[in-house]
């Protein structure tokens, strides 16, 4: 008979007069910090807490703007930018966790880790990137994209910052069944995709600010590469992708691998965008097992 697993407790932290939401499990052994991707939250990870909270203190958090952390308007007075969200997981380690961490992030969360780990070197023991998001939007990247996309971007960037259109486009998309198609296409395993974790993503999309969140971020096209922090990365950089993603192709991808402080480098066969959701079954004893050596 398998034993049941515990379940992570829901806590709030307050940074910079804003309520940040996270999840906590474990009380003893090297902490390790949980970063979701765009549009999710720390419900991500829950088929993964309760598997590192049995060796670590094991925390995921949701990052300004997602989630249940709260949404305030961009640039009044914090930019969704990655400086920013790298400012709020060094300061959680600090003033929350206590010591330096080691970090587990997908997608755009592998960026917000890797910002963290060269801001404060210090403070990140070590990286484990799930199919870290290429920011094939950013403007330095565009050469690599179809030159249909490469033309259309900027224009549809434009006439999302115009508000009214940008928030009727956010409305179209905040949808569940919109969202089950989403992560039909980002997932490989389509008994993945719940009920559970639709209403996951559903719920935060729909509170206050989150359209206007969700906006800034699509025209956001500047800012870091994960090209331009692994070379300044100095602790330990684990690689896991899942080689059916179609939104960061794994073809592109292995670049990064090549860089000195990347340890190892593991694809995924069948496995989509969010392999930690996906298939959890590969993804949890590889970290674990990656985190025992070090």
């Amino acid at each position: 008979m398998s034993s049941v697993l515990a379940a992570p407790t829901l806590k709030t932290w307050v940074w910079q007069g804003l309520s940040i939401r996270y999840q906590q499990l474990g009380e003893k052994g090297t902490p390790i910090l949980c970063i979701h991707g765009f549009g999710a939250s720390s419900d991500h990870w829950r088929k993964n807490l309760p598997v590192y909270g049995q060796q670590h203190r094991a925390y995921a958090i949701d990052l300004l703007g997602f989630g249940g952390s709260d949404k305030p308007t961009p640039n009044q007075p914090l930019a969704y930018t990655f400086e920013t969200w790298s400012q709020q997981i060094v300061d959680f380690c600090q003033q929350v966790i206590g010591e330096p961490v080691y970090v587990v992030a997908n997608s755009i969360g592998c960026v917000v880790a890797l910002q963290a780990a060269v801001d404060q070197p210090n403070w990140v023991r070590g990286v484990v990137m799930l199919n870290c998001s290429l920011r094939l939007l950013h403007e330095r990247r565009r050469a690599e994209i179809p030159w249909h996309q490469r033309l259309s971007t900027p224009v549809v960037q434009n006439l999302l910052g115009y508000p009214p259109l940008g928030r009727f486009f956010f409305s179209r998309i905040a949808r569940p069944q919109v969202i089950r198609t989403l992560l039909g296409q980002a997932y490989r395993r389509p008994e993945a995709i719940t009920d559970e974790l639709v209403e996951a993503i559903l719920t935060p999309a729909q509170s206050s600010g989150a359209a206007d969140v969700f906006l800034a971020f699509v025209r956001y096209s500047q800012g870091p590469l994960p090209d331009d922090l692994l070379p300044r990365v100095q602790c330990p950089v684990w690689i896991i992708w899942g080689q059916d993603d179609p939104w960061e192709p794994v073809a592109l991808g292995r670049a990064l691998g090549h860089y000195p402080t990347v340890q190892q480098w593991v694809e995924l066969e069948g496995v989509g965008h969010c392999p930690q959701d996906e298939a959890p079954d590969l993804v949890n004893p590889l970290v674990l097992r990656w985190l025992a050596d070090v």
